[in-house]
């Protein structure tokens, strides 16, 4: 009789839990989601304020307009997560349906001439904003997206807001300027009314694209909290099993394959120290802090500027921006940004969250006390003049100015990539934990967002030095907040 012989031994790797990612299909849907999100948000920007000054408003009314969705969106958020069941579906067929109902309103104000019912467009849409916190939540759930790739979709995230800041008011300039209110232009499509018109239509195709390709992840994982945990940190252990091998056909190979022990095989309990308590330190509290006050003041800065600068530009008369000049002005500082996010996305594999914070935020600081400087001198580098009526000057006239909104979007936009996975990385990655912390940025989101876009809207009427000190003064505060915490904040990189 033959001796059978043995086949080589074949070790086969399973997936690092670390490097896991969603299917592409719903990743790109999510992803997708937040672009338009963003678009949605941004398109009015450019012309909201002659809107608001058509149907009788004020410019602070226009900045309650770009602002009101937000409130509503965090408000949305509390019977949205209770019918969730801890999935993606309803919170995107939501999105859709409230996004296609507020831009027809916002459309339809100029046909009813009532000036509330931009208003009330504005609110409809912000409860489709809501999902703003789930694009969040989702590339930080540890059913489908492992702690090494969670910065990295995050700046995939701020890659769709750049597209938003950039392509919106682009878009909502040119539509302001090419369709205008001449020959072909009605009560119902006009300059003001046809960016909603359009985005409607975008958004109805984009609920057909979710209904035939979406796949949610609730039902993908039936597993308790401490079931994803325990597997995650479980020990690997090689289990031997014997196969055919093709290429011996007189004997069998030996194959290895990695397996998690499950919670019950293996040696650790659930109070064991590498399995993260579900209990908060001081210190991780301190952390959460930290991170949502960064959240709110990038998206307060951000807001507030995208508010002022077509207000700004409109009154000062060494700008004289028109809607479409507005738009122009901050799609191409937007824009330029583009590269630098897009950079981000390889930089995040190997950079770790807290420099990028820091980073981000520092550039956008040096921005504001640029502007600042040539606002209180009164001057600009190219010599710009001053308005001796607001006393504001005309900074809008000098490339500087430029390049001081482009140091702002970028600064603050790089900062806002990393406080979801950041704050993500320092919790416990449960369900629990990963709701609880998506609400927390996206709140703190929400709360800058309307904040500073009616303080950006109100910046002329305030005065141009005491709008940019205010925000230095936020930003300055979270950068002591950050130097205190600086040993706490540090995360796994990816």
């Amino acid at each position: 009789m033959s001796s059978v012989s043995e086949g080589p031994v074949v070790h086969t790797p399973a997936l690092d839990p670390e490097l896991k990612l969603p299917k592409r299909a719903s990743l790109v849907i999510i992803l997708l989601a937040n672009a338009l999100l963003q678009v949605s948000f941004f398109i009015i920007v450019s012309s909201s304020n002659e809107y608001a000054l058509h149907l009788g408003g004020t410019s602070t009314f226009s900045g309650v307009v770009i602002g009101i969705p937000t409130v509503f969106s965090a408000l949305t958020l509390i019977p949205l997560m209770k019918y969730d069941k801890g999935g993606y579906l309803l919170p995107l067929h939501v999105c859709c349906a409230a996004s296609i109902v507020g831009m027809i309103l916002y459309g339809l104000a100029y046909k009813a001439n009532w000036l509330y019912l931009i208003l009330l467009g504005r609110i409809t849409s912000g409860i489709g904003f809501s999902m703003w916190m789930y694009t969040k939540r989702y590339i930080s759930d540890a059913r489908i997206v492992g702690i090494r790739r969670r910065t990295t979709l995050a700046s995939a995230l701020i890659v769709g807001n750049g597209m938003g800041m950039g392509l919106g008011p682009l878009l909502g300039g040119i539509f302001y300027k090419y369709v205008g209110f001449g020959k072909g232009a009605g009560d119902i499509w006009n300059g003001f009314t046809s960016p909603a018109w359009v985005l409607a239509g975008v958004w109805l195709v984009y609920w057909i694209a979710v209904k035939i390709w979406f796949e949610d992840v609730a039902d993908e994982s039936v597993t308790s909290d401490l079931d994803i945990e325990l597997q995650e940190k479980a020990p690997v252990q090689l289990i031997e099993t014997k196969t055919d091998d093709p290429v011996n056909a007189t004997g069998t190979s030996v194959s290895f394959h990695r397996h998690h022990l499950s919670s019950a095989d293996s040696p650790r309990s659930a109070s064991s120290p590498d399995v993260p308590s579900d209990k908060l330190g001081a210190s991780q509290w301190a952390s959460v802090i930290v991170i949502c006050w960064f959240a709110a003041v990038s998206f307060f800065v951000l807001g507030a500027w995208e508010a002022n600068i077509p207000v700004f530009g409109a009154s000062n008369p060494s700008l004289n921006f028109t809607p479409f000049a507005a738009g122009n002005f901050l799609a191409i500082g937007a824009l330029s940004c583009f590269p630098f996010f897009i950079l981000n996305l390889f930089l995040a594999r190997r950079v770790q969250d807290r420099y990028t914070l820091m980073f981000g935020s520092g550039m956008g600081m040096l921005a504001l006390v640029v502007f600042m400087i040539l606002v209180s001198l009164d001057k600009t580098a190219t010599g710009g003049s001053s308005d001796p009526v607001s006393n504001q000057v005309g900074v809008g006239s000098a490339p500087i100015f430029f390049i001081c909104w482009f140091a702002v979007a970028l600064g603050f936009n790089v900062a806002s990539t990393v406080t979801m996975s950041l704050l993500s990385k320092q919790l416990p990655s449960t369900q629990r934990w990963n709701g609880i912390s998506s609400v927390l940025v996206q709140c703190s989101n929400y709360l800058g967002r309307v904040t500073g876009a009616v303080w950006g809207a109100s910046g002329v009427s305030v005065g141009m030095t005491r709008y940019v000190g205010v925000e230095i003064a936020v930003t300055g505060i979270g950068l002591v907040l950050a130097s205190g915490m600086w040993r706490h904040l540090k995360a796994k990189t990816g």
